[in-house]
């Protein structure tokens, strides 16, 4: 594809210079109280999950990469200069590009990469290096990767998992300087942009347990009863580690056989019943169910005697039971969602053990039962972190919430971190109202 020289580029100007400077002075000011503060938290200290340990497990995998490669100079040397040639092909084609001649890109994004869908990516000149020497880099990286020997299937994966984290964090996306939309709106609006993103970080810093969370919808759009969880329900049954609320089927013929929903304990039980149109919930009721769905405490150190065994005896067992007692149905339908669903998969276990056959049909939704292929999610699992993970919990009685999510956005980084990041804090915008998140 060769590019087109001709295509507009955006006149950048100061409009108010004096207001611009006031908005620079203020944001390094709350600048340096916010990173102050966030020093202070544990994200920037060694504990399980936290950006500080994270990017030193990051560090060691990388740096024992680079020592196998220092151990053969010749094919060093060799990737080296393949990348140092990629680099000067781009820098001839960008100053015969500045000369006005069309010239074809050394590197291309792939089409679903959002990062790069603003025009000025490849219309600007300036803005298109920086995106070319990014991709040149990361690819080149990914290369010497895969052409690396002697690592074992779980190093390989480790050092996989840490160079996508390194690649997706050093985006030009994410630097208000290469990134042009937020170039434009930083000179449009004088820099406000930039003071209203610092006052989001320091509200989302506020708001967030032991790690920081990156707001990542607009939770004032929802109410629980009003727009999110509209299903009508009742508390039937509670105990020290869940409610039980049960569902009316909403048509003339009821079915005998009720169902019971057991969902995660790390969402809340309204993932299952979002907007009408996204609610299995107000669906399963539609089709003439009676529903009785558990919703699981919020766990603290009042709860920290409480083992996954407990959560089997107390919570499913339990439920059921519960649901038994108000029905007057002898084998009810059960369905687990997620983890909700692995601790189902137990409960079925030791019920077999057991010979006790309580429900008529088990169905899973999302659910994980094997877990020695658990993907990225055995490197946070390893005796290291499991030893420091149970010392927390032994002081404290609870894991933070905020540790499981920084897990599960790390797996996704380029989608569930770096876009909320470009957003809320460089662009200062609220992110976008979204039930799901």
């Amino acid at each position: 594809m060769t590019q087109d020289t001709t295509s507009p580029t955006t006149p950048y100007r100061i409009e108010n210079p004096e207001e611009f400077a006031r908005n620079m002075l203020r944001l390094f000011e709350e600048g340096g109280r916010a990173m102050a503060e966030f020093l202070e938290r544990p994200d920037a200290k060694i504990s399980p999950f936290s950006a500080a340990s994270e990017v030193n497990e990051a560090t060691k995998t990388l740096a024992d990469i680079a020592r196998l490669w220092l151990t053969d100079p010749s094919k060093l040397a060799e990737a080296q200069t393949a990348l140092v040639t990629s680099y000067l092909d781009l820098w001839n084609n960008s100053i015969r590009r500045l000369l006005g001649e069309k010239v074809d890109p050394v590197a291309e994004p792939e089409p679903s990469d959002n990062r790069f869908k603003d025009p000025e990516w490849s219309s600007n000149p300036y803005f298109d290096f920086w995106k070319q020497a990014y991709l040149l880099t990361t690819h080149w990286a990914e290369d010497v990767l895969q052409q690396t020997e002697g690592l074992d299937e779980q190093e390989r994966h480790k050092a996989e998992f840490y160079l996508r984290q390194l690649s997706s964090a050093l985006s030009p996306s994410n630097f208000p300087m290469t990134n042009p939309e937020v170039v434009r709106e930083t000179f449009a609006t004088n820099a406000q942009n930039l003071v209203q993103g610092m006052a989001h970080l320091v509200h989302d810093m506020e708001k967030s347990g032991d790690l920081l969370k990156i707001s990542q919808t607009d939770t004032t759009a929802f109410e629980v009863g009003k727009n999110l969880a509209t299903t009508p329900g009742k508390v039937v049954f509670q105990n020290d580690v869940f409610q039980l609320i049960q569902y009316a089927p909403s048509t003339d013929k009821v079915r005998e056989v009720p169902l019971l929903v057991v969902p995660p304990w790390i969402n809340k039980y309204y993932i299952l019943d979002l907007t009408p149109p996204k609610s299995l919930l107000k669906y399963a009721v539609d089709q003439g169910f009676t529903v009785f769905v558990v919703s699981w405490v919020n766990p603290d150190e009042r709860l920290a005697h409480k083992t996954f065994e407990d959560y089997m005896l107390e919570g499913i067992l339990a439920a059921a039971d519960a649901v038994k007692r108000e029905t007057a149905v002898e084998k009810i339908n059960v369905v687990g969602y997620c983890v909700g669903g692995t601790l189902l998969g137990s409960t079925l276990a030791y019920l077999a053990a057991r010979g006790e056959e309580p429900f008529r049909s088990v169905t899973f939704l999302t659910t994980q039962l094997d877990f020695s292929k658990a993907g990225d999610l055995l490197l946070f699992t390893n005796d290291s972190q499991l030893t420091s993970l149970q010392e927390m919990m032994a002081e404290r009685g609870f894991l933070d919430g905020s540790r499981m999510a920084n897990v599960f956005n790390m797996m996704r980084p380029r989608d569930l971190i770096w876009p909320y990041i470009v957003n809320n804090y460089l662009l200062g915008k609220k992110p976008f109202p979204f039930d799901l998140l």
